[in-house]
Order: C-alpha cells, then sequence, then structure tokens
C-alpha cells in the first residue's frame, strides 16, 4: 500500500492511494509552531484533539489518476475522516454535545436530533459534499456490526456527517467513497499523534487561496482553571488569500500566487466551506457546548474568515465528562462548570480553532486534480519572512 507522499510522487502512474495518510513510524510533518508561528496558550502532549483522553481520530485517502476529469473514473482526490468521542465506547455511551452554525451553505446531518437531545450518538464524520449519504449509511452498518449481537440495538440511528466541497480538485460526481473506506477509517481510528493536511475528508480541500485540508491543536488549562483540555479538528476549505491572517499579520498579501479557482481569482470571493470539532473532558451540559461551539468563530476571525455567502461553516462540541449521562435505567448524576468560570475553556477553544487551521495549510501540499486544476500549498519559507520581518517570528525559532 502506497502512502500519502508516495501517492504524490506517483499520481502519473494513476495508481489507488487507500489508506492512512501516514505510516505509524513516518516523521512527522513541520508544524505551525516548527516554522515559528506564534499562538497563544499551552498546547497538551499532541497538540491535537486527541489530547482529550478517549478521542480518536482515523482517515481514509483517496488519490488516483491524473489528467482530464472523466466522472465516475477520476482523477480522484478525496477521503473520509472520523472522530470518536469515546473509542468504540461511543457506540454504547453518548456524549453530551451542542452545535452551531455560522453560515449554512453546508451540511452537518443529525444535528436536529443533538439539539433536541444534548447527546452526540456516535462518531462525527467528515467526507466531501456529494458522499454524506454513503458515509451516513456506512456509519449506521458500522454501527450494527460493532454493537450488541442482537442488531435490534440499532434499528435507530442519526448518525452526524459533515461536508465541505473538493469539486476543484476531486471526481467528485463520481462517488468514490465507498462504504469501506469509512469502515477503514473507523476502525484505524487511533489515539496520539494526528495525521494533517492532505488526508482524509481534507484531502482535496483548499483554504484561503492555498491548500487545505485536516488540522488539529489543543490546549490544557492550568490548574487553577480546572485543568481541562480542550482539543479541535478542522476540516478547512474556506476563504481568501486578500484576508488571510497569520499571527495577525495579512500574510496572504504578502505571498503572491496564482489563484487556484481559474473561473473566479480567489481574492475576489469566499467560497468553500469549513466544519469543526471541538472536544473537551470539561463537565459541560448542552447548552454550555453549544456556548462553546460558537466560540469557534472567533478563532477563524483571528485568521481572516468573514463566513462569506457561499461558505458553509458549522461546528459541533461535545463532552467526554458525564459518561452515565445516557444510562437510560437510573436518575443520572452530573456536574457541571460553573458559567462564571467558562472563560478559560471559551479561549481554549478560540486559541486551538485559530492554530488548527494553520497547522493544516503547513502540512497541506501542493496538489494538482482534475483537468490539471492546481493549488499551491503555503510556503514555508516565505511565512517565515513576513513573520520575521514584521517580528512576529517566535523567539525560539531556527
Amino acid at each position: 500500500m502506497l502512502q500519502i507522499r508516495g501517492c504524490l510522487a506517483f499520481l502519473a502512474l494513476a495508481s489507488l492511494c487507500i489508506g492512512p495518510a501516514l505510516a505509524a513510524d513516518a516523521p512527522p510533518k513541520p508544524r505551525a509552531r516548527d516554522l515559528g508561528v506564534p499562538f497563544d496558550g499551552t498546547p497538551g502532549p499532541n497538540n491535537a484533539i486527541t489530547d482529550v483522553a478517549g478521542v480518536l481520530v482515523g482517515h481514509t485517502t483517496l488519490i488516483q489518476g491524473s489528467g482530464k476529469l472523466v466522472v465516475g473514473k477520476g482523477p480522484v482526490r478525496t477521503g473520509v475522516t472520523a472522530v470518536l468521542p469515546r473509542g468504540l465506547d461511543s457506540i454504547q455511551r453518548f456524549s453530551f454535545a451542542g452545535w452551531f452554525t455560522e453560515n449554512g451553505n453546508g451540511e452537518m446531518t443529525g444535528t436536529t436530533w443533538v439539539e433536541e437531545s444534548g447527546f452526540l450518538e456516535g462518531p462525527v464524520m467528515i467526507t466531501n459534499t456529494h458522499s454524506v449519504g454513503v458515509v451516513r449509511d456506512a456509519v449506521i452498518a458500522w454501527r450494527v456490526a460493532h454493537g450488541p449481537e442482537d442488531a435490534t440495538g440499532a434499528w435507530w440511528s442519526l448518525p452526524v456527517v459533515a461536508e465541505t466541497w473538493d469539486g476543484w480538485l476531486n471526481d467528485i460526481n463520481g462517488f468514490h467513497v465507498k462504504p469501506e473506506h469509512v469502515f477503514k477509517a473507523l476502525d484505524g481510528a487511533h489515539s496520539g499523534r494526528v495525521e494533517e493536511g492532505n488526508v482524509g475528508g481534507g484531502t482535496g480541500m483548499i483554504c484561503n487561496g492555498y491548500k487545505g485540508g485536516i488540522g488539529t491543536s489543543s490546549r490544557h488549562l492550568a490548574d487553577k482553571d480546572g485543568g481541562y483540555t480542550v482539543g479541535v479538528l478542522v476540516q478547512c476549505n474556506y476563504g481568501t488569500r486578500a484576508n488571510l491572517r497569520i499571527a495577525g499579520i495579512n500574510v496572504g498579501r504578502e505571498i503572491p500566487s496564482e489563484d487556484p479557482y481559474a473561473f473566479v481569482p480567489s481574492d475576489l470571493a469566499e467560497r468553500g466551506s469549513i466544519i469543526v470539532v471541538v472536544a473537551t473532558d470539561a463537565p459541560l451540559l448542552p447548552h454550555q457546548l453549544k456556548r462553546l461551539a460558537k466560540r469557534v468563530s472567533l478563532g477563524l476571525g483571528r485568521n481572516g474568515s468573514i463566513a462569506g455567502n457561499g461558505s458553509g461553516d458549522i461546528f459541533i462540541a461535545f463532552s467526554t465528562a458525564n459518561p452515565d449521562a445516557s444510562n437510560t435505567s437510573q436518575v443520572a448524576q452530573l456536574q457541571m462548570v460553573p458559567n462564571d468560570s467558562l472563560d478559560p475553556i471559551f479561549a481554549a477553544t478560540v486559541q486551538s480553532t485559530e492554530e488548527a487551521v494553520v497547522n493544516a495549510m503547513v502540512a497541506a501540499e501542493d496538489m494538482t486534480g482534475i483537468d490539471g486544476h492546481h493549488v499551491r500549498a503555503l510556503p514555508h519559507e516565505q511565512l517565515r519572512e513576513v513573520l520575521r520581518h514584521y517580528q512576529r517570528l517566535a523567539e525560539s525559532a531556527p
């Protein structure tokens, strides 16, 4: 099986890359902090959503072919990403959750029940716009296969599946995401380091005029603030180069680049979408988690987002605390952080969102897709030069 870098190197051979983006022993890609990008807050050990104990992330990445678009054959630049709040225990033990839509030109299934019930009942899946249906159905099949021997325990399911559009690089109407790819992402979900950039559902995405994809970050709060962890994972496919800000600097105007969308210059219209998943071990109730999801907007604003008319900006937040809250046989005894103590958790969400987007762009690599459409990755050295010029490069950076 070819891994992601091998796939990128051998696209001309039209070989299919299916699987996790990085081998377990592959060296990690540089991240934003490695380049000297400064951020507020203290990250967890992996600086990832998996720093929240029990949270697992899995990807299936699909890359095949090159050249002219032939619908149903390719080129293929897509995939699926899975976030499991409690590992396999997510099937039977639900998590308090809340969601928020900043701009609604997108889709996240199952959210009407999240709003009504206050629970996330299973994993959060992210894919491309035209694969939401197959991913949703596959999650149900996966839950039946992993549930009780008596499948009647899984008679009813409303999976949470979100999307962003990858049709500029991917044969999106070829419907290349299949149930087995969903199963692979779910069964391969893991803790620890999370693969970023051109992986999973983020494979064919574009962000702020450069290559986008999957990114993650986390914050660990001080003991005086509860010692909680907040983790964020994004699938970013939004924004314009003209609006892009990193560390407060309008980087997009400082680094010239070709327009990724030939038909409309990327500095004239914001398109695409972003899906954001927030996890925390803080004991928050659903209405508090909705408030947490709203704070994602402020993190995106730090990076220059205006939530343009054509963008779908949809966020979901869940808590791994109160593990017995979904027990139906007795009255649940719950814990809750007082509202007056939420500010550090709000700040951690804003900071992690800001960094996760930049991590996605730093990890992403140049990609050429259908009909020769090419998207350039954010150039690392030019980014460092801009930050150095404005005296924003972290002092510890080489």
